[in-house]
């Protein structure tokens, strides 16, 4: 297959010029970390983890977020091997890491971020507001519009305990205190996953993914040395990204933004564009 021969030839001696150079030299030029926002963490409820939250200022919160997925975007494009990959791949695997590389951008940027419980309609209020809309959507057949897939039919504010997942990752982040340099082998591992249904080069992709962990591993020896279980650790904070669910990022950060936009469409414009 062409794209294999071309892999190869990209990885042929360019082992160490490839993903772990670029990507710690586009994480260098995109990385300028503000200095920590201020913010108290959401007080929550040890009975009322199902109860559904929004942010206390969706404006700062979803600008700031903004921010960090241009930035994630901009850091995927400036890996010269992820442009090796045909774009149906390109693709395949930024609809699947964008959530967790926004993730480690919110926690490499320190993003503090508030939330408020939200106020639960009454089963009336429920009742009366869905016959309503069922009233409304008979008359008339609208075109169909574009619906959000992957994230429900509708707004859907994420819970308590998902809001805590998310808070209890950046503090594990930031207690950590993880470098520069770790951020962006952390985002290579996430980025390059061959385990992706309908991926092409699994063989290529998989490589990469093992040369920005081995990165990670001989930069914790190096700098870390009396901190024998620091690679573990980090490797923690990658197990703990699985806990975070893709639609509760779009619905807390972006569904206030891009309103019924689809998400994957937004993404596939963002990734084409010159950001």
């Amino acid at each position: 297959m062409a794209c294999v021969e071309r892999c190869r030839c990209c990885a042929n001696g360019r082992r160490h010029s490839s993903i772990l150079y670029n990507i710690l030299r586009s994480e260098e030029r995109t990385a300028s970390p503000p200095g920590p926002r201020r913010g108290l963490a959401s007080r929550g409820c040890p009975c009322g983890s199902r109860r559904r939250v929004a942010l206390r200022s969706p404006q700062v919160a979803c600008k700031a977020a903004s921010a960090v997925l241009v930035k994630t975007l901009r850091f995927v494009q400036n890996v010269p091997c992820f442009q090796e990959l045909p774009l149906e791949e390109q693709l395949l695997l930024v609809r699947s890491c964008w959530a967790p590389l926004l993730v480690l951008g919110l926690a490499q940027d320190r993003v503090h971020f508030e939330t408020v419980e939200s106020a639960e309609p009454s089963m009336l209020q429920r009742i009366l507001t869905t016959r309503r809309q069922d009233e409304q959507s008979q008359p008339r057949s609208p075109a169909p519009s574009r619906q959000h897939h992957g994230h429900g039919g509708g707004s859907h504010l994420p819970s308590a305990a998902e809001i805590q997942a998310i808070k209890g990752f950046l503090a594990k982040c930031w207690s950590l205190d993880i470098s520069t340099k770790e951020y962006a082998y952390l985002k290579g591992t996430v980025l390059f996953n061959p385990d992706l249904p309908g991926l092409q080069c699994t063989q290529y992709i998989e490589g990469l993914q093992k040369e920005a962990q081995q990165a990670l591993n001989e930069h914790v020896r190096l700098i870390h040395r009396d901190d024998e279980a620091r690679f573990a650790k980090l490797n923690v904070v990658l197990s703990l990204l699985r806990s975070i669910n893709a639609n509760v990022i779009a619905e807390l950060f972006f569904r206030p933004i891009i309103g019924s936009v689809n998400m994957d469409d937004m993404l596939l414009e963002m990734l084409c564009a010159k950001l």
